[in-house]
């Protein structure tokens, strides 16, 4: 008897370990905007949008000063975040041609090991939803990639009404279109099904990645988000304005609902844009430049990470991150090893959060965009741009000259050189560009017609 008891109260301990390990492991979720501007949240100093949830989640955590993504737009950028890794790794350097979803090879391959698939193995269910655009052929949509539940839509933008349009331009849950009467508006929507996810009685931790389109193109709010940015007298401002108050609203329903579920100490949050804002009604500065482009304004985002049981409120960190240490700073986190995981290129950042590790995360950052048509390298306090818009390769002292004012290239060859040196012994192990970038084709048309344009004038 005395045998079978010890049998019983074993098997009760072993239980008590497994709801202790599972207890400790946090809850994470991914918030990303797409296109949004440095200056478009308050808590980097915007004063007419309204993001009073964001500030206060802000301030709850750590705010990243030098937050930077691995490139200056969407689909690479997210290609990087998701595996890891500098997404040139794998030839993903550009966002999908336009018949993307005719062909399996393009798009992140999976042979690549994504956030999803390590969490997965750490206990996690999955969720996807909002915006994919890492492959737009069925074999690449999220169930494909270590995601249990998918909704939302496979390619690079769609209206907010969630109507059809294509099919990678459908509203999906687990790859099956969702009845556009279902829909309403998708920030609204995406939002819904987060907190549905996060609602669902189940034992085991979640990792949510919420990709919400807003505030990219096309311009589309309710009035109810309109109401809040009227007070903006420039309409395409006030819309774009809207979009970005609509997404601080609903990441105050999400908070809610953790606060509801009494999980929120232990839940990851981290909040980011894709790549700096887009041309048109965001707002980067102080940074110089736009997405597309490798000076700041391209590829430093709003960015900051809360926890409220491990990490400090208030706190800012101001050397240069890169949104690669999320996979594994998530995959420490979860109780794994992310040094078991070789192909990474990121770090844990929880030691530099936590002030445990004095040091810098990163010792230099590389950029590569389209192959080599444009490249950018900021080690210690330099930068190196080889900016093929301007045709030149530019260099900046990043702390003394953070608005990226003044070339000093020609004062300093020896630093060019080295910077060089190091950019080409990175880039020897990237792969060539697996297919050709659409915007570049938009861009050598554009520059046709006003050469055309320019001939005429001329000619008059």
């Amino acid at each position: 008897m005395s045998y079978l008891k010890n049998i019983i109260l074993f098997v009760y301990f072993l239980l008590f370990i497994q709801i202790v390990t599972a207890q400790k492991q946090p809850n994470i979720i991914v918030i990303l905007t797409d296109d949004q501007g440095w200056a478009d949240v308050g808590f980097n100093g915007a004063t007419d949008i309204p993001t009073p949830n964001l500030d206060r989640l802000a301030s709850e955590g750590v705010v990243f000063s030098n937050g930077y993504v691995s490139h200056p737009y969407c689909s690479p950028s997210r290609a990087g975040l998701l595996t890891g890794r500098y997404q040139a790794r794998f030839g993903h350097d550009c966002n999908m041609p336009y018949n993307g979803e005719n062909d399996v090879t393009v798009g992140t391959p999976l042979s690549e090991k994504l956030i999803s698939e390590a969490l997965k193995e750490q206990g996690y269910r999955t969720s996807a939803i909002g915006k994919w655009h890492l492959g737009d052929h069925p074999d690449l949509y999220p169930p494909a990639q270590g995601f249990d539940h998918w909704f939302g839509f496979p390619g690079g933008a769609m209206n907010y009404w969630g109507t059809a349009q294509s099919k990678i331009k459908t509203i999906y849950r687990n790859r099956k279109p969702v009845p556009e009467g279902e829909l309403s508006y998708l920030t609204d929507d995406f939002t819904n099904e987060a907190i549905n996810f996060i609602n669902k009685k189940d034992k085991k931790p979640f990792f949510i990645y919420l990709a919400y389109n807003a505030p990219h193109a096309p311009d589309h709010a309710t009035k109810k988000y309109l109401e809040q940015t009227k007070h903006i007298e420039y309409a395409g401002r006030s819309v774009y304005a809207a979009m970005v108050n609509a997404v601080d609203e609903n990441v105050g329903k999400i908070d809610s609902t953790l606060v509801a579920n009494g999980i929120k100490d232990n839940t990851i949050l981290v909040f980011l844009s894709d790549n700096g804002g887009r041309i048109e009604h965001a707002d980067n500065r102080p940074n110089r430049g736009h997405k597309g482009m490798l000076f700041e304004g391209g590829i430093k985002v709003p960015f900051f990470i809360s926890w409220p049981s491990k990490i400090k409120e208030k706190s800012l960190y101001s050397k240069p991150i890169s949104s690669l240490d999320l996979f594994p700073t998530f995959l420490n986190a979860s109780g794994a090893s992310a040094s078991k995981e070789k192909q990474l290129d990121g770090v844990d950042l929880m030691p530099y959060i936590l002030n445990k590790n004095k040091g810098n995360p990163h010792n230099i950052l590389f950029w590569r965009s389209s192959g080599n048509f444009e490249y950018a390298v900021r080690k210690g306090k330099y930068k190196l741009y080889k900016s093929a818009y301007k045709n030149k390769t530019l260099l900046f002292n990043i702390e003394e000259d953070n608005l990226e004012r003044y070339d000093i290239a020609k004062q300093h060859p020896e630093i060019c050189l080295d910077l060089e040196k190091s950019y080409a012994n990175w880039d020897a192990k990237n792969k060539a560009p697996g297919w050709l970038d659409p915007h570049a084709e938009n861009v050598i048309k554009e520059d046709k017609r006003w050469k055309k344009t320019r001939e005429k004038s001329l000619k008059k």
